[in-house]
């Protein structure tokens, strides 16, 4: 459960240069006419080209040495309900996610609630390359190439007070933008949330890009959390607001299932969800299943933050 520390590794030694710009370029104009004729939609309008470098990048000791999941499945295998309920329904329809002018709001219990536009959060802090395993609660798991810094460095530009305990995450939505392709039952905008202690833990990052650029649409552009050691619906994408608060928020899934979905949602084989195992996971790419670790193998790192917690009632 250990994360291993290499060397540096430099984003060119996940993926060749010369297929990594390739594979972008491909994407960036033959997928888009392919998008296009498909859905009827101008070719600038569909998968249009939404990602640029982004240097430098510094490598991080918190990086596993896993084999990433290639680009082309993690922009093709998305949850993102505001654009579908289908793994491929983000690619499709998320390019009319409006990605600038964007700017984040942080207020609530903070001595200086501020809003800052994506051109100031991408150099508030030096940009890293930290490779993290995601696991999904669905049972199937990646290894993502994320670029950005840690979330604490955002949230202390603001000064929290000694009352603030929690943070509420808001995601970007307009019924006049986005229409769900989805008949379920989760209530938008989509709200997740943090102890203040996770999310001023160094492995939880502001997330900023994967694959050494900007984020893609589908991937929660411009900016999102990433939450190492737990499922992946609490890494909320496309955030507007940060908010902190004293009470601990209502967030979109356990709103919608209280019984099938908690608070705190950490990684966890032996939780008896109703719907999945989660005993084993399927990673992307790969033909057989593997064992799930405890906090998706980050236990040494984040154990401590649950010290005389029952993991199965608080889930």
């Amino acid at each position: 459960m250990l994360i291993r520390r290499p060397a540096d590794i430099a984003p060119s030694e996940i993926t060749p240069q010369t297929v990594f710009e390739s594979r972008r370029r491909f994407l960036a104009h033959g997928g888009a006419l392919l998008a296009g004729a498909t859905l009827g939609l101008p070719a600038h309008a569909a998968n249009a080209p939404d990602t640029t470098p982004l240097t430098p990048l510094a490598a991080s000791r918190f990086s596993t040495n896993e084999t990433p999941t290639p680009l082309k499945q993690l922009l093709e295998y998305n949850n993102f309900y505001e654009f579908g309920s289908s793994k491929g329904d983000p690619s499709l329809y998320a390019h009319k996610l409006p990605i600038r002018p964007w700017a984040i709001t942080i207020d609530g219990l903070v001595r200086t609630p501020v809003t800052l536009d994506i051109d100031r959060l991408l150099k508030l802090a030096a940009l890293e390359e930290r490779i993290y395993r995601l696991r999904c609660v669905e049972a199937w798991s990646m290894v993502v190439p994320w670029v950005g810094y840690p979330l604490s460095a955002l949230l202390k530009h603001v000064e929290p007070l000694g009352s603030a305990k929690y943070v509420r995450f808001e995601s970007y939505y307009d019924p006049e933008v986005i229409t769900p392709h989805f008949f379920g039952f989760l209530e938008f905008p989509y709200v997740e949330g943090l102890r203040l202690d996770e999310a001023m833990h160094p492995l939880t990052l502001l997330g900023l890009g994967l694959y050494g650029e900007t984020l893609p649409r589908q991937n929660g552009a411009p900016v999102r959390i990433v939450v190492p050691w737990k499922y992946g619906f609490k890494s909320a994408k496309s955030i507007v607001r940060i908010t902190f608060t004293e009470d601990q928020p209502l967030t979109s899934w356990p709103k919608a299932d209280h019984k099938a979905y908690g608070f705190f949602a950490n990684v966890n084989p032996q939780l008896q969800h109703p719907q999945w195992d989660q005993s084993r996971e399927r990673r992307i790419g790969e033909l057989f299943k593997r064992d799930t670790l405890p906090f998706n193998g980050y236990a040494e790192q984040v154990s401590r933050l649950y010290a005389g917690m029952d993991l199965q009632r608080a889930f």
